[in-house]
């Protein structure tokens, strides 16, 4: 990549220039500093200042385990060096590394098609409006799709190389722990790698150096990339007598109730953004409107009044007790058994589609309901312009699968197919959720540029 950049100075200074202008454009109007933004600081300066990974609770600090130490620990290290709650610092340096996330595109662009798509790849990510976004949010966001693009990159240069030479998949295992340290689902790129090992070790069983190789990669990123766990599963071990090597599902506290019934219920109607939004968000703790709930969440007059009357005992209580959430259960117990396709299917394939082609617009004040046109009409243009750019950016990525097979390209389709099924399988379709695939869309999207 090095040497690319040395032939075309003029273009990579000028497209990077262009996204240092794009960022900065999003840092300076739209910065995020979100609720989770604030968790996560919490951590981090109970951390520095007391030396107690732990949150604030009336003045006491409290040890936790409902958020991996990745993004805390990098928020110390800039509250280290810039003062607590310096927040323009953090933003800054995320730009700095979703310029490298870009280069990491272009690398692989380079690598497996041409000099000429990792120009136009490199371009595409710079002035990638939704990743540009998302510098501008203290959130594991853009690390995350940073050591995702790293964990890909250097998974091409293994299985391009497949020999006694193992240090590209010790980097893999590297770039693989750090996404996983961030966020528990980073764990899905060392699925998709092992899948794609383990395929390869199947067409190559004829060759004799081979199959031991592939295996050994395996090991390799597999070892590496869990073996920053096993601290932090050792300390909720010695803090909280559990088993816990990765952040809860939903985030709660050891003694903090779950209210699975409520959400299993949310899966048997749930398939859009908006939804999560006005219904899944606000419980406990605000009241929701019923009447914003779709009609799919209904399969006949007397259901709709039992969902009514649900939600309307929450609304008096802003909480979910055991007994409601029971009721919830039973609700959706029945809403499964009349229609398992849906639940099972059909459902999990509209919350795909949704987090892939919605306008990417949540960091934004935009309306979520952006096809009612009923918000400020420079939002609602936005929202639709948004929405134009990410079905460009997906559609040129699925016209360039389609110009045929490229060479130890498996390993991204893998990454993009088995995180798709996984966020299908969630009752909360957020867009930012597929975002950790968009070098892939990125890399795919350059092929037309050949």
């Amino acid at each position: 990549m090095r040497e690319l950049v040395r032939k075309h100075p003029w273009f990579f200074f000028g497209a990077t220039l262009a996204g240092v202008a794009l960022r900065l454009f999003f840092i300076i109007r739209f910065p995020a500093i979100l609720d989770d933004s604030k968790l996560y600081a919490d951590i981090a300066k109970n951390w520095l200042q007391h030396g107690l990974y732990g949150l604030t609770d009336d003045h006491n600090i409290v040890p936790t385990y409902i958020r991996l130490p990745g993004y805390p620990a990098f928020l110390a290290l800039i509250f280290a060096l810039f003062g607590l709650d310096h927040y323009r610092p953090v933003l800054l340096l995320q730009m700095a590394v979703d310029i490298g996330t870009c280069l990491l595109i272009a690398d692989m662009a380079r690598r497996m098609i041409s000099a000429r798509a990792a120009k136009a790849a490199f371009l595409l990510a710079a002035l990638c409006p939704f990743l540009a976004n998302y510098t501008a949010a203290a959130l594991t966001e853009t690390l995350e799709v940073f050591f995702t693009a790293l964990g890909l990159d250097l998974a091409l240069v293994g299985v391009q190389g497949l020999g006694p030479r193992m240090l590209p998949w010790v980097g893999c295992g590297v770039a693989v722990g750090a996404g996983i340290l961030l966020r528990p689902d980073g764990g899905i790129l060392l699925i998709a790698i092992v899948v794609y090992l383990l395929l390869f070790l199947m067409r190559s069983r004829a060759r004799v150096s081979a199959p031991l190789n592939i295996i050994w990669a395996g090991v390799i990123v597999g070892v590496v990339s869990l073996a920053p766990l096993v601290p932090w599963t050792l300390r909720n071990l010695h803090t909280f007598h559990r088993f816990q090597p990765l952040a809860p599902r939903y985030a709660n506290e050891e003694d903090e109730f779950v209210p699975r019934g409520f959400n299993r219920w949310a899966k048997t109607w749930m398939a859009d953004y908006v939804s999560v939004q006005e219904i899944y968000w606000p419980i406990p703790g605000e009241a929701v409107d019923a009447t914003k709930l779709p009609s799919r969440a209904f399969d006949s007059a007397e259901q709709r009044q039992w969902t009514f009357e649900l939600l309307a005992e929450y609304n008096q209580a802003l909480h979910i007790s055991a007994e409601l959430d029971a009721r919830f259960a039973t609700l959706a117990e029945q809403r499964i058994h009349a229609a398992p396709l849906r639940f099972y299917l059909w459902l999990p394939g509209l919350r795909i589609a949704d987090m892939w082609l919605r306008p990417r617009t949540e960091l934004l004040a935009a309306d979520p309901r952006w096809w009612e046109f009923n918000d400020d009409p420079r939002w609602s243009a936005v929202a639709v312009g948004f929405g134009l750019i990410n079905l460009l950016y997906v559609g040129a990525a699925a016209a360039g699968f389609t110009r045929g097979p490229i060479a130890w390209a498996g390993v991204l389709v893998a990454f993009v197919v088995i995180r798709s099924l996984f966020l299908g399988s969630l009752e909360n379709p957020e867009p930012r959720y597929t975002l950790e695939c968009y070098p892939v869309v990125l890399f795919l999207a350059a092929r037309l540029f050949t």
